[in-house]
């Protein structure tokens, strides 16, 4: 009988803890490492320790999958820093051995395109904003620790408890229809079912490749989505004057996603807001 894969969710926080469940339910020993380990799901073990203290990690589990999953808690450029680039190093340097492979969630936030234009994993990174030039540090920092690595570069991610949009189209204020602005998205399930898909494709011994964009089927403008939550809540919007959005205005492919087998259990923003909504 083969041993259960071991694996360390390193800030195991909304997605970190789905896919730590789902890891857990495949058989695997998950530890979830955060520093509220009380708040940690049924089924994971603790590991209590602060990303930012290299004092806390020095009693790391050896797995076999280390997944990065850690979100920021303030969107300053020092915290962004702290967490991504120096939380990473120092998670690296603690390990007691290496894992089979490291997964890195990272953001579309990388790219820099503002034009609407469509990017895959091959399209430059050259982000505008401090949080897309941090991630993109952290994504170089990944890739050259030594190990097999795959980063995941995540859409904006909704789901229970992200309602910040429902919210504003319930108030009744919508976004300008012009210009367009493009935005990528995926539902959290999804985001954590990506990371527990990759895990068992390589656990399989499948190939997996170095970046993977996680968004769903449809980039849409922020107007389209807009309406149609307010649909669904029968809500007049009001719309404002010219967008002041600073994240740019691109469509990002999950093709390269799509091909290796992983189907969304929310392939667009219909799909999740309904059933959001539905709740």
């Amino acid at each position: 009988m083969s041993e259960p894969l071991r694996v360390l969710v390193a800030g195991c926080g909304d997605v970190g803890s789905q896919a730590a469940t789902l890891l857990a339910v495949r058989g695997a020993q998950v530890w979830g490492l955060r520093r509220q380990s009380s708040l940690l799901p049924t089924g994971v073990r603790p590991c209590s320790a602060d990303l930012g203290d290299p004092a806390t990690l020095r009693a790391l589990p050896a797995v076999d999958y280390l997944l990065f999953t850690a979100a920021a808690e303030h969107s300053s450029e020092a915290g962004y820093r702290a967490l991504y680039v120096e939380g990473l190093r120092n998670l690296l340097a603690a390990l007691p051995a290496a894992p089979r492979r490291l997964l890195f969630t990272s953001s579309t936030g990388v790219y820099g395109q503002s034009q609407g234009e469509w990017v895959d994993e091959e399209s430059p990174t050259e982000p505008q904003r401090f949080s897309g030039r941090i991630m993109l540090e952290a994504e170089r920092l990944a890739l050259a620790s030594g190990l097999p690595t795959t980063l995941v570069r995540l859409g904006g991610i909704y789901g229970p408890g992200r309602n910040h949009l429902i919210e504003r189209v319930r108030s009744g204020q919508g976004s300008p229809l012009s210009p367009t602005l493009y935005g990528n998205r995926i539902h959290s399930a999804d985001a954590a079912r990506l990371l527990d898909f990759l895990v068992e494709r390589d656990r399989q011994g499948l190939p997996v490749a170095q970046c993977y964009l996680g968004v769903d089927d449809e980039p849409a403008p922020l107007h389209e989505v807009e309406a149609f939550i307010a649909g669904l809540l029968g809500v007049t919007l009001q719309r404002r004057g010219e967008s002041q959005r600073l994240g740019g205005s691109k469509r990002c492919s999950n093709q390269r996603l799509r091909r290796s087998g992983f189907e969304l259990r929310y392939p667009s923003y219909r799909d999740g807001y309904r059933a959001l909504l539905s709740q």
